[in-house]
């Protein structure tokens, strides 16, 4: 129960944190989603400038992300359904809130595809806010997420130059490589037929990493890394979820078993599911640790979906605990859970490298939660089973994992998802590591008088404890990353965090990317990274950084982070965790003055001094929520957009944007130091320090023609979009002293196209 209470902990103190409904819709969904914009058949290319391993949430976001910037995208996902741990996994409570979406924290697609589902429940009069006992939660019916999905990558296709193709029940068994470098995969299609398609970059962000072994790629596994991987390394237990529903009228016979015989092992079972949720249990009382059993109701709290077939409405609240009528079956039924494996929590690293064990725990996941599900019935006496309008699969189509149970039985697992939540992953071998004293001390930026551990890459934001389901012991942590037990609580984030783009680069392959469980990071960071709100996020870093390397014909680590970042600013992605009362999200210099925190450039003047919680009562409840009001960016500082930059400002900033971006160029020194400096000036010393001549204008924008000295300046910067900031008036002003905001704008721009 220890982390179980960590992670409501963590959500409430902190405030952090494809599926079918009938047999025909099934094959709908498939045609669906292999089907172009005109609504034919995809046809299978013979290239793509990007494959995409897994339709998750990081695989989905990737390839919309890099659609939209005008690539060609093929994504193969095992499954018979899109969305992944979300989706496929039925997992839908998102560790993410409502409260954030106006500090800045949820962004980017995966704030696209959350207001699309909240659209989707405001216009019937629901609330989202139906999980973890608190209303400002965020969840949904995984068929509501699935539809918000497909209409995203539907948007993605109907705008885009080239194909967004996604194909199902497929499989890459191969990858080609020359040198270093992938060249093609061999995918097996539906288990028809087998081809090679050949790409120009290639993502994994499949479930297990298994791309990573095909590609040989170094990974890590559990605590061991290539090649010498350790099979009896202990990874996190998996959780094969369940949707379930409350029946008003009584559960249909087929899919009743009350009063039916239970499958082996339910004995066991049983004892397990006493100790979390019993007839006379308690209530959630909001206070921790949590007093365990709970009862039903509170139970149903915890993971509480709403109700599409229903006319009536709930939140978390505790006064409509009764009510709720949907609920997620993810507490209690890890496996292999309190019995543990060969008697440690965990998994064996092995569930990764050997496909038929990997088989065997799958088949005794999906057990297990059958088991609840009994338990449930007969235990319990409630009137609940699998929503069997969620999922709703033919008995030829069942997960392998349920092919052989009886048909009682199958009855009920074709109504589950089709894949378990697979918690951690083989993570890619990169330059560089994400460690959890990196993640701590990245958080800890703007509070308790620290100023700024920002990665100057920054390509992502998430907030989560360092949560591991098992496997959590001093003999299970990398040492080498200086990492055991006790760095759980010890390296926990004291507030949001960033991931760098470093993380997601491979080390032995040019044109590989790792877009979500998979990074390059320890074993604890990936407990902090494997949630659906950061997975989306990454993959669409992921998605951003392929597209620049396929359309610009370059290898991956020949992009500098400052081009994926500008990119990612301009799709609404918040990269800083730096908020200022004078930029609020949305303001027109926003995404400059992001860039300006990231590399340090312009000092704001005055910083947030955002407090720590640790004073607050760790079991009062309602402290908790309110130290989550400062740490969502209550507490702002002020950049100072109007002041005006003098002469040696400008060289100052100007060369430190040139030392960011490794460019052999210094600014020779400004005379009038003190001056303030002019758009003309400025527009100079940017010519001068970046070399623009070479770069073809990207606008027909000009100015009125004017014979100041500098004009051929402003021209050419005109013409490549630094000067945006101006467009509102025609006549430059060239003797207009420069403010701060100006120059960040003017500076970020440059920064972006620079080669």
């Amino acid at each position: 129960m220890r982390r179980f209470n960590l992670i409501i902990l963590s959500l409430l103190l902190v405030i952090l944190a494809f599926t079918t409904s009938t047999a025909s819709a099934a094959t709908a969904s498939t045609s669906k989603i292999n089907a172009s914009k005109n609504n034919k058949a995809l046809r299978l290319r013979d290239n793509y400038d990007i494959i995409i391993s897994g339709a998750g949430m990081g695989g989905l976001s990737a390839g919309i992300q890099a659609a939209r910037m005008g690539a060609s995208v093929l994504i193969i996902e095992p499954s018979s359904l899109i969305g992944g741990q979300a989706i496929a996994a039925g997992v839908s409570t998102m560790d993410s809130f409502t409260d954030f979406n106006n500090s800045g924290f949820n962004s980017g697609i995966y704030l696209e595809f959350i207001n699309k589902v909240k659209n989707y429940y405001d216009a019937r009069g629901k609330s989202m806010g139906t999980c973890y006992w608190y209303p400002g939660s965020v969840a949904f019916e995984p068929h509501i997420g699935r539809e918000a999905l497909l209409n995203l990558i539907a948007e993605a296709r109907a705008k885009g130059r080239k194909p967004l193709d996604v194909f199902l029940n497929s499989n890459i068994i191969k990858v080609n490589k020359h040198n270093n470098k992938i060249i093609s995969v061999n995918v097996n299609f539906n288990g028809n037929f087998t081809r090679d398609v050949k790409c120009k970059v290639l993502i994994d962000a499949g479930e297990y990493g298994d791309v990573l072994a095909l590609a040989n790629a170094g990974y890590r596994a559990g605590n061991s890394e290539t090649p010498f991987i350790n099979h009896d390394a202990l990874i996190q237990e998996i959780t094969w979820a369940a949707v379930i529903k409350k029946y008003i009228n009584g559960v249909p016979e087929n899919l009743s078993l009350k009063d039916k015989a239970p499958l082996p092992g339910y004995d066991l079972a049983k004892r397990n599911y006493e100790n979390f949720v019993t007839k006379d249990g308690f209530d959630f009382n909001f206070k921790f640790p949590v007093e365990t059993p709970l009862n039903f109701a509170s139970h149903n709290a915890y993971r509480g979906l709403p109700d599409s077939s229903t006319p009536y409405n709930y939140d978390a609240s505790k006064s409509n605990w009764n009510y709720i009528t949907k609920t997620v079956l993810n507490w209690g039924n890890d496996y292999p859970g309190t019995y543990g494996w060969n008697g440690r929590r965990g998994l064996p690293a092995a569930y990764l490298e050997d496909l038929n064990l990997r088989d065997k725990i799958e088949r005794d996941a999906l057990i297990k939660t059958l088991h609840f599900i009994y338990y449930i019935q007969n235990e319990l006496g409630e009137d609940w089973s699998v929503d069997d309008s969620e999922y709703n699969f033919d008995l030829k189509d069942l997960p392998k994992a349920a092919r052989d149970l009886p048909r009682e039985w199958q009855e009920i697992a074709r109504h589950m998802p089709p894949i378990p939540y697979v918690r951690e992953s083989r993570r890619v071998l990169g330059d560089y590591v994400l460690t959890s004293e990196e993640l701590l001390q990245n958080s800890l930026s703007y509070r308790d008088g620290h100023t700024s551990n920002e990665f100057y890459d920054a390509i992502a934001i998430g907030g989560y404890i360092l949560d591991l389901h098992g496997a959590n012991t001093d003999a299970d942590m990398e040492y080498n990353f200086d990492e055991k037990a006790a760095s759980q609580a010890y390296n926990r984030p004291r507030g949001h965090f960033q991931v760098p783009l470093r993380a997601l680069i491979a080390k032995n392959v040019d044109n590989l990317i790792a877009a979500e469980k998979n990074l390059s990071m320890s074993r604890l960071t990936a407990g902090a990274l494997r949630l659906q709100p950061i997975c989306m996020m990454t993959g669409q870093a992921a998605g951003a950084l392929a597209a620049l390397a396929a359309l610009n014909n370059k290898d991956i680590k020949d992009i500098k982070a400052i081009k994926v970042q500008w990119e990612l600013l301009n799709s609404g992605v918040i990269l800083s965790l730096c908020k200022y009362n004078d930029v609020p999200q949305g303001h027109k210099l926003h995404n400059a003055i992001e860039i300006m925190n990231l590399y340090n450039l312009i000092a704001p003047k005055e910083y947030p001094r955002q407090a720590l919680y640790e004073a607050y009562d760790m079991e009062d409840i309602y402290a908790q929520t309110g130290a989550g009001k400062v740490m969502k960016g209550k507490d702002t500082g002020y950049f100072g957009l109007d002041d005006l930059v003098t002469r040696s400002e400008c060289e100052l900033i100007i060369n430190k944007a040139l030392n960011a971006l490794n460019l052999d160029v210094k600014l020779d020194k400004l005379d009038k130091p003190e001056a303030f400096i002019t758009r003309g000036d400025f527009a100079k010393v940017l010519c001068d320090a970046f070399n623009f001549e070479n770069i073809k204008a990207l606008s027909k924008f000009k100015f009125d023609k004017s014979q100041h000295r500098h004009a051929e300046y402003v021209e050419k910067l005109a013409g490549l979009g630094v000067l945006d900031v101006y467009r509102a008036d025609r006549d430059f002003k060239f003797g207009r002293p420069v403010t701060r905001g100006e120059a960040a704008d003017m500076l970020a721009r440059a920064m972006a196209i620079a080669n």
